[in-house]
């Protein structure tokens, strides 16, 4: 059996950065973990219009094993949009679906309800392994309404010790 991760890169960061008691996520082990315990192959790490300025923090991240996944923009919108991936995890879930690769589950890393429509469809065909939430107090209410069994909380102590950044001065996942 082998999932594949589809990662809201800038919902991770945001809800992790801005919680309560902010904390960093060490990508790197991050990657490990989503192996280890959700046996994720493919990591798929969705970020907004790609920055040249950032190229060294791009190549740490794929070093990591994570497959980055760029938002398309026009060029006179660039800077002025966030990078709302959504639609783009959304279509590439389904196109992996509709090309019938070979993967079990999806794993979804993100707290954003827009993704609500697709977790309930992924779940009614047994495609769906689990929702990441990066932080449950910022989390989506949309996803009070699925069991328990298909969420996983970032922020739970226990996890947080396992991924989080040990010492914030190590280049271990974006500033």
């Amino acid at each position: 059996m082998s999932n594949y991760a589809f990662i809201d890169a800038q919902n991770l960061y945001l809800a992790t950065t801005r919680a309560e008691r902010p904390w960093r996520i060490d990508l790197k082990r991050f990657r490990v973990y989503l192996a280890e315990k959700y046996l994720v192959t493919k990591a798929y790490y969705f970020l907004g219009v790609f920055d040249d300025a950032h190229r060294d923090m791009y190549q740490a991240i794929q070093e990591y094993g994570y497959i980055l996944v760029f938002r398309e923009h026009s060029k006179n919108l660039i800077g002025k949009k966030k990078g709302n991936v959504d639609v783009d995890v959304v279509f590439l879930v389904m196109r992996k679906l509709y090309e019938r690769e070979d993967f079990s589950k999806v794993v979804l890393v993100s707290g954003d309800g827009d993704y609500k429509r697709m977790v309930d469809y992924l779940i009614k065909e047994n495609r769906f392994e689990r929702i990441l939430l990066p932080n449950k107090k910022r989390a989506s209410s949309l996803y009070k309404k699925i069991s328990p069994r298909y969420q996983g909380k970032l922020d739970d102590e226990n996890v947080m010790r396992k991924i989080s950044r040990k010492d914030r001065k190590e280049n271990a996942g974006p500033p």
